[in-house]
Order: structure tokens, then C-alpha cells, then sequence
């Protein structure tokens, strides 16, 4: 994985953390090394396999030999990858070419597509996750296609809508080299829902459920510890960087140039060295962007001048010692607090929220007198065409509502009021 890890963030003591700073990406060598380099990575499933498993020992102990429970673990590992792994079996094929054909150099193309739904509990087959090929015309690369070369100058980077994003990268997470995160995902039941609602999984959607702890399923990923946390970075780094691309892909449609001040600096000329390139706008709405922290300073700015200055600034932190925490914890012999990010992140935003809902409607300090938001929904339709609920003449939320006599359930589970 590319990017720069903070190793200083663990030299002060406290839980483990990983954290990574810059753009997060993963990168894919050629499938053989070049004249007189070591294989390493991917390469060591082709090349010199005879002494694939001392030369795997050699980047982890360097010239320490003696460990051989090590040893046995990564031969017990390899074995079960062999048989089991389709990506490595594929790496496997190429081998057995070299090996046994008089072949020219070969290229290995990682397919995207696939013939099963891969929302369902079934494994991709070799066949339909790797092709061989022999002709070097081939002209079928795709930006959700990786093509190993024999031998290539640098590395490729590997897209993350690629379904073998995140099975390269952790095989021992995905050990059975299993789909990830691809476009198309369809939902459990999409018949059953609204037009308006959108039919496939989102990449937030299917990292938030991978993360979910279920009864009778497998928990390899909430087990990992350490590697769990990284896994989960690179799932939010992946999802930052597709939405990251939307926004660069559509800034005409962000009506991006009518910006305050981009026009000036393209008329008045940008001749600052630093800034050289093709500008792209974040908007608002992108949290943690230059726009969105201006806007929420306004919106805090706005409240202070109507209702006055605040009498309290609350922090909230997190203890791992709550009880909560300490309670899903016990579920998993030896695990400690650090080991699950995700369970800390829950607990932590119910007692934040309860925190709320104490002082807006329990009142502990006293009557609010200034609300910072509210959902009560405006006029729309005829009585306000440019409300911005309007989708092609009518409302999204489908006001108004039908008239009902009583309270009732709608086919989609949600209430129908009287």
C-alpha cells in the first residue's frame, strides 16, 4: 500500500493507532523481476518458487534463519492459499506456463466483470477472475482492468473499483481471494422499494456492512486487530478517493467557475509556481473541505450574532474503560479496546447524541433558546416550484400526502399518517 505512515503518533504510548497521511494507494509490480533483482511481493508466486518460502522469511528476518515454527507457519499459510485462494491460483497459472510451455512473455489481465452476483455467498472461479495473454497488441485495457506485464518499468497502481482491490492487498483477510467493493451491487430486495431510491450498494454502504458483527458468520476482519485498522483506513481512504473523482469528473455541474474569486485569478493570471495545474473546486458539501469549514464558521458566526455569545463549550471524549465498551469486549478472549475502533466509534456517538438530547429536550441547563436547524418541510408543488425538493415538477418527498383516516404502514415499512 503507497502512502506515508505516522509511526510517530505510537511513541507517545496510549492505545495503537495507525495513521497514514497524503493519498492512500495500492501499487502492482510486473510478474517477473528484472535482471538481477530479487523477486519480492507478487512475483514470488512465479519466480523461484523452489526457495519461495525462505525467500518470503528473508524480508521479515533479514539474515535470521532459525525460526522454524515461523517457517512452518508460512508454509502452512502458502499451502492453504494454493489450494484455496483464486488469485493466487492465477499467479499459480502464469508459473505453470513459464514451467512447462515454451511461451513468450505473457500478460496476466485481472478482470473486473463477473458472471455470478457477487452480493450472493458464492466464490469467483479462476476463469473469471484472471485470463492469460499472449499477444502483446491487445488493446482491452480498462481504467477497472489490471493488466500484469512480464516485465514493466514502475509500478501500476490498482483502481478501487476493481473487485480484487482489497483481496491483493490482505490475503489473509480475504483468504479465499473474494470479491470487494464493485459497481453494480445490487440491494437485498430492490423490487420492494421506491422508485426514487437508488438500487445499488454505495462503497460507504458495503464497508459499513463488512464491518457489522453478526451472529453464525465469520469474523475474520473483527478479528485482526491491528490489520483491522488498517483495512478500515483504507476503506475510508477508497471512498474519499471515489468521491474525491465525482467531484473532479463533475465541476461543470457544481457550476464550479461561478466561485467567488476563481474568474479574478483567471483574468488577473495565477502566477504562483505552486499552485500550477488545473484547479478543482471542492464544494461545501464535502466534509472537511476548505468550503464546508468557512460555511460552518458563517452558520456559528450567524447564531452568535442573533442569540448571543454561548455560555458553555462541552467537549466530549472517549474513555475505552466504559462499560459499553468493556462489554463487547469480554465477547473476544484477549481483546483489548484498541483492537476495535468500530465499537468505541458507536459507543462513543450514542453517548454523544444522549448528550444532546439532555440538553435540547431534557433541558438539564435550562431552556434552549436558539436551534441552529430544523427539518419541518416548506411549501412546495404549485405553491412553490422552486422549493429545492422539487425532482421534474414534483416533490421528492412526495408531498402532500395522501389523506388517510388512521395511522398506517406503507409497502415499504414507513408510516402513512392521518
Amino acid at each position: 500500500m503507497g502512502g506515508k505512515i505516522d509511526y510517530e503518533i505510537n511513541k507517545q504510548g496510549g492505545p495503537y493507532v495507525f495513521r497514514i497521511n497524503g493519498q492512500t494507494y495500492h501499487l502492482l509490480g510486473s510478474l517477473c523481476p528484472d535482471n538481477g533483482e530479487k523477486p519480492k511481493f507478487a512475483q514470488l508466486y512465479i519466480h523461484d518458487t523452489e526457495n519461495e518460502i525462505s525467500n518470503r522469511l528473508g524480508f521479515i528476518q533479514g539474515d535470521n534463519q532459525n525460526n522454524l515454527l515461523q517457517e512452518k507457519l508460512v508454509t502452512n499459510i502458502l499451502h492453504m492459499l494454493d489450494n484455496h485462494n483464486v488469485l493466487v491460483k492465477s499467479f499459480r497459472m502464469v508459473r505453470d506456463k513459464y514451467d512447462h510451455h515454451d511461451v513468450g512473455e505473457l500478460k496476466l489481465r485481472l478482470l473486473s466483470n463477473r458472471l455470478t452476483d457477487g452480493r450472493q455467498n458464492n466464490l469467483p472461479c479462476c476463469s473469471e477472475v484472471a485470463a492469460l495473454l499472449v499477444d502483446e497488441s491487445s488493446n482491452e485495457e480498462s481504467h477497472r482492468v489490471i493488466i500484469v506485464e512480464h516485465k514493466t518499468i514502475g509500478l501500476q497502481r490498482i483502481k478501487e473499483l476493481h473487485p480484487s482491490f482489497m483481496a491483493l492487498q490482505y490475503p489473509l483477510l480475504f483468504p479465499y481471494g473474494e470479491d470487494g467493493y464493485r459497481i453494480g451491487i445490487s440491494h437485498r430486495n430492490p423490487e420492494t422499494g421506491s422508485c426514487y431510491k437508488r438500487k445499488t450498494v454505495t462503497m460507504r454502504q458495503y464497508y459499513s456492512f463488512r464491518l457489522q458483527q453478526r451472529a453464525g458468520e465469520a469474523q475474520t476482519l473483527l478479528r485482526s486487530g491491528r490489520l483491522f485498522q488498517q483495512y478500515m483506513v483504507d476503506a475510508y481512504a477508497s471512498i474519499e478517493e471515489v468521491r474525491i473523482n465525482w467531484i473532479r469528473k463533475n465541476q461543470k455541474q457544481l457550476r464550479a467557475e461561478l466561485y467567488n474569486g476563481l474568474r479574478d485569478a483567471i483574468n488577473q493570471g495565477d502566477v504562483m509556481t505552486n499552485s500550477v495545474g488545473r484547479m478543482t473546486i471542492l464544494p461545501s458539501s464535502y466534509t472537511g473541505g476548505p468550503r464546508y469549514r468557512v460555511q460552518n464558521y458563517q452558520d456559528a458566526m450567524a447564531i452568535c450574532r442573533y442569540a448571543g455569545y454561548p455560555d458553555l463549550f462541552l467537549t466530549f471524549t472517549c474513555n475505552p474503560k466504559w462499560p459499553e465498551i468493556q462489554f463487547f469486549l469480554e465477547t473476544v478472549e484477549g481483546q483489548k479496546s484498541d483492537d476495535r475502533p468500530d465499537i468505541i466509534s458507536r459507543v462513543f456517538s450514542i453517548k454523544l447524541w444522549e448528550l444532546i438530547n439532555d440538553i435540547k429536550c431534557q433541558q438539564i441547563f435550562g431552556k434552549v433558546t436558539s436551534v441552529e436547524r430544523f427539518m419541518i418541510h416548506g411549501p412546495c408543488g404549485i405553491l412553490n416550484e422552486k422549493s429545492p425538493c422539487m425532482v421534474n415538477g414534483k416533490c421528492g418527498k412526495h408531498y402532500p400526502k395522501r389523506f388517510h383516516y388512521k395511522t398506517s404502514i406503507d409497502e415499504d415499512g414507513f408510516p402513512i399518517y392521518m
